[in-house]
């Protein structure tokens, strides 16, 4: 009886902070197994109305996407939004536009430093709503090897292993 009263609060505790909390649009999941991610930073991003209908419905794609420092600004290159369906003619947009991220200049600083002194990248990880505002997440990386993604893998493997064994020990014990 009491393992479903826990079930019961863990359900509603869910349901409400997915009500009032941050709504994700779209993840970059080939992100954490092709780069080794250093530091994450959050950042605005500027849209236009027809673009952020479209992504209030769940429609854009990151996955191939980057980001780069161009001019002093931030851009973010090769994401895709589609145009949102009830937008004709002068309302809609380009689909594979680039898209200004907005940041910090203390931060923008920060990341050419690193960027230009180490061989990283910044990748997008995910695209959600914050308090109403499109918001992405962004992240410093280092470009992973065949091999080193293979000892990712292990290592998580045998992370989720001890895991596993732990609770099973605390169960019958």
């Amino acid at each position: 009886m009491a393992r479903a009263k826990q079930m019961q609060e863990r359900r509603a505790k869910a349901k409400s902070d997915a009500a009032g909390g941050d709504r994700v649009v779209a993840t970059n999941r080939r992100a954490r197994h092709d780069y080794e991610i250093i530091e994450t930073l959050e950042c605005g991003i500027v849209l236009t109305g027809s673009e952020v209908k479209s992504l209030r419905e769940g429609k854009a794609q990151i996955a191939e996407a980057y980001a780069r420092v161009d001019e002093g600004e931030l851009w973010l290159f090769q994401s895709h939004v589609p145009p949102w369906a009830f937008a004709a003619g002068f309302g809609s947009h380009d689909p594979d536009r680039r898209r200004k991220l907005l940041v910090h200049h203390h931060e923008l600083l920060r990341l050419i430093d690193k960027t230009k002194t180490q061989p990283l990248t910044i990748v997008p990880l995910k695209m959600y709503f914050r308090d109403g505002r499109a918001k992405v997440e962004i992240a410093l990386a280092k470009g992973r090897k065949q091999h080193d993604r293979r000892q990712a893998i292990a290592a998580r493997d045998a992370n989720r292993e001890i895991a596993r064994s732990i609770r099973n020990a605390e169960k019958f014990s």
